[in-house]
């Protein structure tokens, strides 16, 4: 039997600690589909297909990765895609306890999806440092 692992969200940008859990993940799983989320309602810096070309070309060199563009409700692309395992990062206790109320609720609505966290190696910090040096390098090209 085939595993197929979903790791979804905005990676906007991707960070170190977003490749960490996906390579990780990767040893675990037959195949992991990264699900790069629209989320326009975030207003990301980056645009979707943006984003899509900055992951395929971080995992360019792991060949159970896909990356894919969704939109809509996670729950419903997991089905799409026919994965059993969805994988969340968590930095902080505030992270699990809100993904762990997401699971209890996942659970009772897709009992057959299970939901697999893997903590960071590295902080959360870390990943707003990246996220305002993006911005200011975009707002700088303006």
């Amino acid at each position: 039997m085939t595993t197929k692992a979903v790791y979804a969200g905005t990676f906007d940008p991707i960070t170190l600690g977003h490749e960490d859990i996906t390579r990780r993940a990767a040893t675990l799983f037959d195949s992991i589909i990264i699900a790069i989320a629209d989320s326009k309602s975030k207003k990301p810096l980056f645009t979707l297909d943006e984003r899509i070309a900055i992951a395929r070309e971080a995992f360019a060199d792991t060949p159970n990765v896909e990356v894919m563009g969704f939109s809509g409700i996670l729950m419903n692309f997991v089905r799409q895609q026919g994965a059993r395992v969805v994988v969340r990062g968590v930095r902080s206790v505030t992270d699990f306890d809100y993904e762990f109320q997401l699971a209890g609720m996942n659970r009772n609505l897709y009992p057959e999806v299970e939901k697999i966290f893997r903590s960071e190696e590295h902080t959360s910090e870390l990943q707003s440092l990246a996220y305002l040096v993006c911005r200011l390098l975009l707002e700088k090209k303006k």
